[in-house]
């Protein structure tokens, strides 16, 4: 058994709920390890947890779904892994927000040398997403035409650099000139200020009409419907996160009467549930970050003391790229 600090939910709500409390860890169950954290990576689907959007286990609770750190205890059964390590990864269950977890050994993939503890924290959850969105849900070949909400953000700049290298056209939604210059840097073609412009509008300028490939959209409620209207004929949209709230309810047979349309609502957890799946993604992302092709931008860093104020500015848009607790 082993104390260390971690932030917990008490109560879904806002970033208030969450409390710097001292847990008691136990020696890892067979086929775990204990995890020593050195980064955590903070996603929007922590805000889900908190406010209750996603099911909670019972509280008080720890969050987070990704980190990095070292190897600190094997438990029983345990191969391939030794005390010392570096690991990372990107899993159910909640607990990440911590200074030491137990976790199943296979949850967790090694780290290349070439990346840091910090960028690696980062990229788990968003490189991974940004892997099965562009070579999984919709294959993106050269010559296509995408449409990536928030493009400025971790996933979003993960994508537009994925993308151009893929031989993509990427448009990108933002919320401010500065937040454009960065996607742009990071491979996106053309960058619309949401708040000025009618997305829908400039994409089929843009389009000359034809509309786009397939549509990444983790903003939810408030784009929903324009997005759609964004594709092509038998064009593909892919919901993957509500920052905007769940989309209303709609008639299938819309889909039909905008051009046969497919839509899929995937989550990461599906696409790694196989350890093969987990390792061969994690093995892709690891490359492109490695060889350059991607570069992951850790923008903002906070005390896990601090994860509070995370949450908030997360909230308020005011984060670009990647965001790291240091616990």
């Amino acid at each position: 058994m082993s104390t260390c600090k971690a932030v917990r939910v008490h109560a879904a709500g806002g970033p208030e709920v969450l409390k710097y409390d001292d847990i008691d860890v136990s020696d890892p169950a067979p086929g775990e390890i204990r995890i020593r954290h050195t980064a955590i990576g903070l996603n929007f689907i922590d805000v889900y947890m908190r406010t209750g959007l996603y099911p909670l286990p019972p509280l008080p609770t720890t969050i987070g779904m990704e980190g990095a750190g070292v190897v600190d205890a094997l438990g029983d059964g345990v191969t391939g892994l030794n005390v010392g390590d570096r690991v990372a990864y990107a899993s159910q269950p909640p607990g990440a927000y911590a200074q030491l977890r137990n976790l199943a050994a296979e949850r967790v993939v090694k780290v290349p040398d070439a990346i840091d503890d910090k960028t690696v924290a980062a990229m788990m959850l968003q490189g991974l997403t940004a892997q099965y969105l562009l070579r999984q849900t919709y294959r993106v070949q050269p010559g296509d035409t995408i449409l990536m909400h928030a493009a400025a953000g971790g996933v979003g700049l993960i994508v537009c650099q994925w993308a151009k290298h893929l031989g993509a056209t990427v448009i990108g939604t933002v919320g401010s000139a500065e937040k454009a210059e960065l996607a742009k840097a990071h491979g996106c073609d053309h960058a619309i200020l949401y708040r000025d412009k009618n997305f829908k509008d400039e994409v089929m300028a843009l389009t000359e009409g034809r509309g786009v490939n397939v549509v990444y959209d983790s903003i939810g409620k408030d784009t929903f419907m324009d997005s759609l209207a964004c594709l092509k004929k038998r064009g593909t949209m892919v919901t993957y996160g509500n920052a905007s709230g769940p989309v209303d309810p709609f008639q299938p047979a819309v889909l039909g009467k905008m051009g046969s349309l497919y839509l899929t609502r995937p989550t990461l957890f599906d696409y790694i549930a196989e350890r093969e799946n987990l390792v061969a993604m994690a093995d892709e992302l690891f490359d492109m970050v490695s060889s350059g092709v991607v570069k992951i931008e850790v923008h903002q860093e906070y005390p896990l003391s601090e994860t509070a104020q995370a949450h908030m500015d997360l909230e308020a848009r005011k984060t670009t790229g990647s965001t790291v607790l240091i616990p």
